[in-house]
Formats: C-alpha cells, structure tokens, sequence
C-alpha cells in the first residue's frame, strides 16, 4: 500500500485561461464550466481572461460576478509581440504563484500562450479545449500554416484535448495535432431549461422590433462578423422574400458588417425585410427565439455552435449550412435541414419550404426539443469534464505527489 501514489489532496487547484471574454459560444462554455466546477468540493477553480471590447457584448461584468477572475489586459485577440510577450511573462508567473494542478485552456491566443506557461511552470496536468479550429480554409496559406506550426509545439505539452464536437476532434487528428487517445467530445452545456421551459408572448417581442403581426420569421443569432455567413444569408434573401413576400429576417448581434449588410438589403430593394435587433442581453436570447418561425446558421466555422441546441430546444426547426458540428444536433429531416456552404439556392429553397409549411416546422422542432436533452446541459458538460480531470488525475497521480511535494 506505501508504494501506491497518492492522490491529489482535495481541492484540485485548477486553472482556465481564455484569450477574451466577449458574448460568445466559447466564452460562455468556459464561464458555465468555471462555475460549475468550482460548485463541485473537489475541486477550486480560477479563470484568468485578456481584454477586448468589441461591438459584439461583454461577459467580463458576469465572470466577476460568478467566478475567481483574475484579467490580464496585455492579452488581447490581436497579435502583438509585445504585449503577448508581457501577457506570457504574466501567466507564467500567476501560474508559478498559483501551484495549480490543472490548466485548461481555451481559445487560440490562449491555447498557445497559456499551455507553453504552464508546462514551463511545471503544472503537472495541462488540457485544451478545441471550440473550433483556428486553422482553416478561409485564410491566407501563411497565417494558415502558422497556426498549424503552433498547434503542433503546444500538442507535446498537452495532456488531452476536449472538442465541442466530433468532428473538430476528427479535424485535429487528421492535421496531426495528436493522436485520438488523447481526444474526447463534450457538447458545451448551457442552460438548456431557459429554452426548454421558455413561455413569451412571441407577438409582443415582434411589436417591439417592429415585425408585423403575422409575418414569418426567420432568425439568425451571431455577431455581425466574417465567417458567421450573414452574407451568405443575404445571398438567399431575394429568392426566399419571393416566395414568402411578407418574410422578416430577425438578426440578433452586432458588429463590423452591420452597414455592410444594410447597404444589400437596400441594393436588392429588400431592407424592409430586415430587422436589424443589435446586441441582445444574453437572458432575452430565449424571449427572442420565441419569436422566431425557423432558425438560420449559416456560419462557414463553427465548432458547434450553441443557438442550433438552443433553438432545438424551443422546438424551433434549424437550417444550417453543413459544417464542423452541425450535422451532430441539426440531423437532416429529421430536426432541421443542412445546405452545402454557399448553395443560396438550397438555402432559399429550405427555408422557404419550412416557412410554407406549419405542421413540418412543428414536427421536426418537436424532434429537436427530444434530441438535445440532456446531450446539452450543463450539468452534464461539468459532470464530463470532471470525469477527465479524474481520469488524468488516476493516470498521471505519480506527477501529482512529485508536484505536491515539492
């Protein structure tokens, strides 16, 4: 028995570093599992975050509020080799202080900056979350391989990787960031019962944003950035405002290509088609789901993205384009449609044949509403990530007394 290594004296000191604390499926992931974690006795859990404001919302205010948040203004979502230098520096330095048995990471920035302190502190566990992949086929060739480089010198100092869907994982493995032992899918968990038990006078949410009585919608969540396929979407607008003249497309966020977006709807002679809500409080996204018809993601990478359960949730049927892991909650003709990325045609073609039929949106939003619980609730999101930490505590328990002792 003296021989056998013992085990991490409770509580597990862990660590969370994420790049920004924007309004975001990353961000609020991370939040919910910081919180839920540190609820657990086994375990005390700290989250380090950098600085971006932004158009796209804050969650700075609630991670105050809710967890042990430590903010590092030098680390910013930008590349500046000076303040990431002073942000390593930092990190380095909290984590050393700190004597946490775990770091787990999130994001690119990061992922990177985060994983090479902790392993030149000695942290004996070290787990990143992959929310999507940085590298992908929409950037130039360099940054492209420059991230990939990156990802592969963090990979040896990682313990194990967590991905918000399986094909993330698969992605990673095939890019010979690690091998598949070292993977596991957890779907990020959210409130699911907000959605699930969600009752709004879906009209009074359409007066206040001025949507006519009647008319139906057909809602997109997600800032008004590039990737996130709002232009894709205004692709398929003429032809679907054809078809369902009286249409309301209701986008929920703000950002860069608001003006942008405009500046189309106007062109294609459409605007009044267009609603336009801005940054939303995070608790009214259900108030404003309700009163959606149909549910468009039309995002070119996405991880997972989280208004697909969200919206599912709410018996709302989802088109989505088929990417990254949305075929994982947005099965086809089953609880949604998926449309091949930049296809307006299919696009326009499947949201107008939901908007034309009631009792299909009805029947395959009811499908939805089956499916995603509990895959996606929160609790269950903690419950696996503590399960990991467990089994890399039991695995590697030899690093952990060598640590504690010292």
């Amino acid at each position: 028995m003296d021989n056998e290594p013992k085990k991490c004296a409770l509580p597990v000191r862990v660590l969370h570093i994420i790049t920004r604390m924007i309004v975001g499926g990353a961000q609020e992931n991370t939040l919910l599992s910081v919180v839920g974690l540190d609820a657990m006795p086994e375990y005390d859990v700290t989250l380090i975050s950098g600085i971006d404001k932004g158009r796209e919302g804050e969650l700075l205010s609630q991670a105050r509020e809710t967890a042990h948040l430590i903010v590092l203004p030098e680390m910013g979502r930008n590349i500046n080799p000076f303040s990431d230098l002073i942000a390593f520096w930092k990190l380095y330095r909290l984590i050393k202080m700190g004597r946490y048995h775990i770091v787990h990471t999130h994001s690119s920035k990061a992922g990177v900056l985060g994983r090479l302190a902790a392993w030149l502190a000695g942290t004996p566990l070290i787990v990143h979350t992959l929310h999507s992949l940085v590298f992908h086929e929409y950037q130039p060739w360099v940054v492209n391989k420059s991230w990939r480089i990156a990802k592969k010198i963090c990979a040896p100092v990682t313990d194990y990787f967590i991905s918000v869907s399986s094909i993330i994982s698969e992605k990673a493995i095939a890019a010979g960031i690690a091998k598949p032992e070292k993977f596991r899918t957890i779907y990020s968990g959210m409130e699911l019962d907000w959605f699930l038990n969600a009752k709004f006078d879906a009209e009074k949410v359409k007066h206040e944003f001025g949507i006519p009585p009647g008319a139906p919608v057909v809602g997109k969540i997600a800032r008004l950035f590039p990737l996130k396929g709002h232009d894709q979407l205004m692709d398929a607008a003429p032809e679907i405002v054809k078809r369902v003249p009286n249409v309301r497309f209701f986008l929920i966020g703000d950002g860069m290509l608001l003006e942008h977006l405009q500046k189309r709807a106007c062109e294609y002679g459409i605007l009044e088609n267009f609603v336009f809500a801005g940054l939303i409080e995070r608790t009214r996204i259900p108030e404003m789901i309700s009163a959606m018809d149909i549910v468009v993601h039309t995002s070119l990478r996405e991880g997972l993205a989280r208004v697909l359960p969200q919206s599912l949730a709410m018996g709302k049927p989802c088109v989505s384009f088929d990417i990254d892991g949305a075929p994982e909650v947005v099965i086809d003709d089953y609880t949604g449609y998926l449309v091949k990325a930049f296809d307006s045609e299919g696009l326009a073609m499947r949201i107008a044949q939901l908007l034309e039929n009631d009792e299909l949106r009805k029947k395959l939003g009811l499908n939805g509403r089956r499916h995603v619980d509990p895959n996606f609730r929160t609790e269950k999101m903690v419950a696996d990530i503590s399960e990991v930490y467990q089994m890399l505590l039991d695995k590697y328990a030899d690093r952990i007394k060598a640590f504690d002792k010292a």
